[in-house]
């Protein structure tokens, strides 16, 4: 499949109350029900959830309820990707695109809920809030300005990191692959101009991030052709392009807000290890 449609298209994931997983678009307070996902040419099946809000809601007593919009083989993220997230954590802006890989084990549905671990792991997790990429078709060793034809569409990602092991480790597996620790949603939008989404995270209310896709320091059509000289970008993979500054600790009982005007807000609650 081709790259995102030129007009704006909205799309969700749902769990039917008949135990199906399916995917949707999302037009005029409807979820029409789509046989694959959409970026792997998914063709409504003439099914639909009604009453279903524009960040993917479905009506109370409707049985559905919201899943993550995507599903990665592999989930590559990009760190340090804003000066001022750098410096904050007394990190030199690194020379090249600094990339490491979450699992898809780690995703977290809309309003779930992320686990800190016990203290005898790890005693400071942190926010970041960050925009997600999925890919629309196969890049492998791409140019920069061939880059955006590979982009489906745009999503919210929580990359949850365990400060902590982060600096212990090294490498970041550890730190960032926990399971909850990769919040995704709500929706995923389709034909959205990303040169200047303006990124906030409020935890409790109060707003801690605010930053703008204009301040990264790599591009996402850089991160793109960069990241696929590496390795193949597959249909329906997730590229994670890094935080503004602001990030912080979560405490149980906090709740976490990550929000783009034009996609809408990512909520997740944070509780202790069970």
């Amino acid at each position: 499949m081709s790259a995102a449609p030129s007009s704006s298209q909205r799309f969700g994931r749902f769990a039917l109350a008949d135990g199906r997983r399916v995917f949707a678009a999302l037009e005029a307070g409807r979820a029409l029900l789509l046989d694959a996902a959409p970026w792997r040419g998914g063709a409504p099946t003439g099914e639909a959830l009604d009453a279903v809000d524009a960040e993917g809601n479905p009506a109370p007593g409707s049985g559905a309820r919201r899943l993550a919009p995507v599903d990665p083989a592999k989930i590559l993220c990009v760190g340090r990707n804003y000066k001022a997230h750098a410096s904050e954590l007394g990190n030199e802006v690194p020379p090249e695109p600094l990339l490491f890989l979450k699992p898809s084990s780690a995703i977290l549905d809309p309003d779930g809920a992320i686990e800190l671990p016990p203290r005898s792991i790890s005693e400071r997790v942190d926010h970041e809030a960050e925009v997600g990429v999925i890919i629309g078709k196969r890049a492998r060793r791409v140019r920069r300005e061939d880059a955006a034809t590979h982009i489906f569409g745009f999503t919210l990602v929580g990359d949850i990191t365990a400060r902590d092991l982060q600096k212990k480790d090294g490498q970041w597996t550890r730190a960032k692959g926990m399971d909850t620790f990769c919040p995704v949603g709500p929706i995923v939008v389709a034909g959205l101009a990303a040169q200047a989404l303006v990124i906030t995270c409020h935890v409790n209310g109060q707003q801690r991030q605010h930053g703008t896709t204009a301040d990264m320091i790599v591009s996402i059509a850089e991160l793109i052709a960069y990241a696929s000289q590496v390795m193949t970008l597959e249909v329906g993979d997730l590229l994670v392009t890094g935080t503004p500054s602001g990030v912080g600790p979560l405490a149980a009982g906090d709740a976490l807000e990550i929000a783009v005007a034009e996609i809408g807000t990512l909520r997740a609650s944070v509780v202790a290890s069970p």
